[in-house]
């Protein structure tokens, strides 16, 4: 019965994670209907990330002491309002206010699934529960943006998010209806909740993960431009590339969150951290052999989407009792690292008027974040600050 909780809640992660990335994928159709410049269309994604990394640990603080299952409720009502606006009033105005809406909601709601799944199933048992809840964010990349797209040719951008809401009605149906009830953290002051962010370990690991995304952001911001000037493939063979990194990015996670469980957080995600910096630093190297880059890409993809779901959990485990609060942190971290690789890259990318060398700068910065895991690591023999 677990297994069924953990699948119901990895369906509104799909759900939410749509609403996030289906928009780059649509972002010239949005730009022509409205009337406004691509780069102005691009602060739709903008506002996203910001809503999504400032207001979800503030959400997160105020709601910690909640029942699991009213504040998954509330961060549904908070997307369908999102997805209403987005679909009533096609004006610039509004559909920026949109994406805050959509961007906090589906962060509470991560990190709220996330909370709920450790409350779920027994604790040796945390990594394959957010292996599998991520699962919803990568079917996200594979499913829900072809389908959104094939949307927006068919009935426009803006049935995207009518159906998303009412997909999203029927997710809170089924939630308020099957899942169990789940007590908040623990009650604790607003001195004793952020007492962990005393904590080096917490820390250490919040820069772990700023440094990882960054490296992220640095290659895949631009991994199609990658492939297209440096592999030389054509569209379709890029579409088809990514459909089967995305299906190995699934599998990576899954194999991440249950490797967590089997053989500890800490060696899964240091064993993806010295795969992915390998594969990095590789990449430019052997831009002469399309399947050698082809396959260096795919342990890329594989090691960042098998270090995900082993982080989190080792989040949880290290502050069990304001886990609420460090991931919504975390999450926050993620957000500010992508703006963070993508801004890095696109300067690289102007100075040396090629894609070919952000593999390395990736490869630097994810090696930072390997040391930051070893430092935390080392550091983790004291116990994190627990709230009692």
């Amino acid at each position: 019965m677990n297994r069924l909780f953990i699948y119901i809640l990895t369906l509104g992660v799909f759900l939410t994670a749509t609403s996030e990335l289906v928009v780059s994928g649509i972002l010239y159709v949005i730009a022509s209907d409205l009337h406004i410049s691509i780069a102005l269309a691009g602060q739709l994604i903008t506002a996203y990330s910001l809503a999504f990394a400032i207001g979800t640990p503030i959400l997160i603080f105020f709601t910690s002491r909640w029942e699991r299952k009213k504040v998954l409720l509330l961060s549904l009502a908070l997307f369908m309002l999102g997805c209403v606006d987005s679909f009533v009033y096609p004006h610039i105005s509004f559909i920026l206010v949109s994406r805050v809406l959509l961007g906090v909601s589906s962060g509470v709601y991560l990190v709220t699934a996330f909370g709920a799944a450790a409350k779920i199933v027994p604790f040796e048992k945390i990594g394959g529960a957010i292996g599998t809840i991520v699962l919803g964010f990568s079917s996200a990349m594979i499913l829900g943006v072809p389908i959104g797209i094939a949307i927006t040719g068919w009935l426009g951008w803006q049935a995207i998010f009518i159906i998303l809401g009412l997909l999203s009605l029927g997710m809170a149906f089924i939630i308020y209806r099957f899942l169990p009830r789940m007590s908040g953290d623990i009650p604790a002051s607003f001195r004793q909740q952020f007492k962990v962010l005393g904590s080096t370990v917490i820390v250490s690991l919040l820069v772990l993960t700023f440094f990882r995304e960054s490296g992220n952001s640095v290659l895949l911001t631009y991994l199609t431009t990658f492939i297209n000037d440096i592999l030389h493939l054509n569209a379709a063979a890029i579409s088809l590339l990514m459909l089967g990194y995305g299906i190995l990015g699934a599998l990576a996670a899954r194999l991440g969150g249950s490797g967590a469980d089997r053989w500890g957080t800490k060696r899964i995600i240091v064993l993806s951290l010295i795969l992915h910096v390998a594969a990095l630093i590789l990449l430019p190297l052997f831009s002469s052999s399309i399947i050698t880059e082809c396959l260096l890409i795919a342990i890329v993809m594989f090691s960042m989407f098998m270090g995900g779901p082993a982080l989190q959990a080792h989040f949880i485990q290290q502050a069990p009792g304001s886990s609420s609060l460090v991931l919504s942190l975390n999450t926050s971290m993620i957000h500010l690292g992508l703006a963070a690789g993508a801004g890095s890259g696109g300067m690289l990318i102007s100075r040396t008027s090629t894609v070919l060398y952000n593999p390395w700068l990736a490869g630097i910065v994810v090696a930072l974040g390997l040391g930051t895991a070893v430092l935390s690591f080392s550091l983790g023999k004291r116990r994190a600050p627990q709230i009692l």
